[in-house]
């Protein structure tokens, strides 16, 4: 039972994709320019590999529903379970076909579509004959030895009655064990998952914020160049100032402000930016495939590209401003914009902390917590 998937019965989804395709056309029939327009642009389609597997999992159960349906329709309580499982079908369809800017952070879509596909399988166990209980046992098994801890009370329990019934050849676990086993797996496995997203929409917007600086330090530098100044007058010379931009001879009455040019501070960061690429490319090879449908590796990458270009400003800042030993005035404009590019990479040094915290988030989801003791605690 993966992350992502989706469906509803077979009725429903051809009313609906029914609807879908004919709903925008004229009287004739024929589909209207506002249907083709946005049959163009994917409009009603599916288009994240989430949904499709939301979509086929929706399926699936809709067949499952539909026989379950068949088999003992006349029971007051089993009409309740069905009805209320086919609810949740058309909830998790209607998530999966969800799609607007707000969702796109917080993935409510996607929570909507998954905690009512799980709610729908959780109805299913509830619904399935005495006889088929043992196929779930395995299938609830695994999926709560894979989120749980391994002192959980459900678990344990669950453990334990599967132990008595290989042992003993005794009775299949008791199908409320296994409802609530299957249920406190599925909390647990939603809590990993918002961790994976709490921490993906911290670096989102962190990579704003700091975009959004390095921005506002490029649009100051532009109309307000003299007080950005990034030039050097190197001391072995005294007729050439030099800019990240081009390198100027020095007038009687010329300061190294006065020649500075709108265009250094934004040279500077775009060759920080640069350096930062090229580590991102270098760090390729640590990056392993996830199950998640966050993309948080994708978001831990994107952030070293703005740190870059402000590492690389106020790294040349600091030089010109004396506060390295040594580096006190910089020779040529292309040595200027070489250290934009080594401080641009420099910024490995901050965001590879980030980078490992991302992965460890990433390799501990869907696992059960480490280290926990008997009583729970970590």
């Amino acid at each position: 039972m993966s992350e992502s998937e989706e469906s509803e019965s077979p009725a429903v989804f051809e009313k609906s994709d029914a609807r879908e395709k004919s709903g925008a056309g004229d009287k004739s029939g024929a589909p209207s320019m506002f249907s083709r327009v946005a049959g163009f642009f994917g409009t009603g389609r599916r288009t994240s590999a989430w949904r499709e597997r939301v979509a086929a999992r929706v399926r699936y159960l809709s067949v499952q529903l539909e026989r379950e349906r068949l088999r003992r329709p006349a029971e007051a309580d089993r009409g309740a379970l069905l009805e209320g499982m086919a609810a949740l079908l058309e909830e998790a369809r209607a998530g999966a076909r969800e799609r607007h800017l707000l969702a796109l952070g917080c993935g409510a879509a996607l929570e909507r579509a998954w905690a009512n596909v799980r709610a729908a399988e959780l109805v299913l166990l509830e619904l399935v004959a005495e006889e088929e209980l043992g196929s779930w046992v395995a299938q609830v098994q695994s999926c709560a030895e894979s989120s749980l801890r391994p002192c959980d009370p459900q678990l344990v329990a669950l453990t334990a009655a599967i132990r008595k019934q290989d042992e003993r050849d005794g009775p299949v676990p008791d199908r409320g064990l296994l409802i609530r086993t299957l249920g406190c797996a599925y909390v647990e496995l939603d809590k990993e998952y918002t961790r994976v997203r709490s921490l993906r929409n911290i670096l989102v917007a962190a990579t704003v914020v700091v975009f959004l600086g390095a921005a506002g330090l490029a649009l100051f530098g532009w109309f307000s160049p003299h007080t950005l100044s990034l030039c050097f007058e190197p001391k072995d010379t005294t007729a050439t100032i030099v800019c990240p931009s081009i390198q100027r001879p020095a007038g009687v009455t010329v300061t190294v402000e006065s020649l500075a040019d709108r265009k250094d501070v934004l040279l500077v960061e775009v060759a920080g930016a640069a350096g930062a690429a090229l580590t991102v490319v270098a760090s390729l090879h640590r990056i392993q495939g996830t199950s998640s449908p966050y993309m948080l590796p994708l978001a831990a990458a994107l952030l070293k590209v703005p740190t870059g270009a402000l590492s690389a400003f106020l790294g040349v800042l600091l030089i010109r401003g004396a506060f390295i030993p040594g580096l006190s005035n910089l020779d040529s404009s292309g040595q200027v914009l070489a250290w934009g590019v080594a401080f641009g990479a420099s910024q490995y040094l901050v965001t590879r902390f980030v980078d490992s915290r991302a992965q460890e988030t990433l390799t501990n989801t869907g696992k059960p917590a480490a280290g926990a003791g008997t009583d729970g605690t970590q």
